[in-house]
């Protein structure tokens, strides 16, 4: 079976497990002290600097989370010429269970959706992540054509 690893190169393979590695533990701890979290973005820049991201925060002070993820992905877009990956972090809920959703994108071409379901966290501890899955993504930044 050939994954997105066999075509992608050693950089781009490297960025997006980056970022990855960079968000997952954020949304483990935002779920652990809040429940809950807002979407939000990290990046990697031209040079390799990973750097988090959020939406503008003129959307009030209870927005739709959907309304943010929008906010971040037009975020990305406004600095893609600025960076080489990106990635996009929402809770969200599939097939009546909790999870993390994270978007990753490479300017080379690749784009991907990470879910990992989580139990929610009991009295002050964090979530129970459980088995992650990998499938092909939408572009969200470097749309070709």
């Amino acid at each position: 079976m050939t994954t997105w690893r066999d075509t992608a190169s050693a950089s781009a393979q490297e960025d997006l497990d980056g970022l990855l590695n960079l968000v997952l533990p954020l949304a483990q701890e935002l779920l652990g002290k809040n429940g809950q979290f807002y979407p939000f973005g990290a990046s990697v820049s031209t040079q390799g600097q990973a750097s988090l991201t959020a939406s503008d925060a003129g959307l009030g002070q209870h927005p739709q989370p959907d309304r943010v993820l929008a906010g971040v992905y037009d975020g990305a877009r406004a600095t893609a010429g600025e960076n080489r990956a990106a990635a996009f972090v929402s809770d969200v809920l599939v097939n009546g269970s909790d999870a993390v959703q994270v978007e990753l994108e490479h300017r080379d071409g690749i784009a991907l959706v990470v879910l990992v379901p989580y139990k929610p966290a009991t009295y002050k501890r964090v979530p129970t992540f459980r088995d992650m899955s990998v499938q092909p993504g939408e572009p969200r930044v470097w749309i070709s054509g």
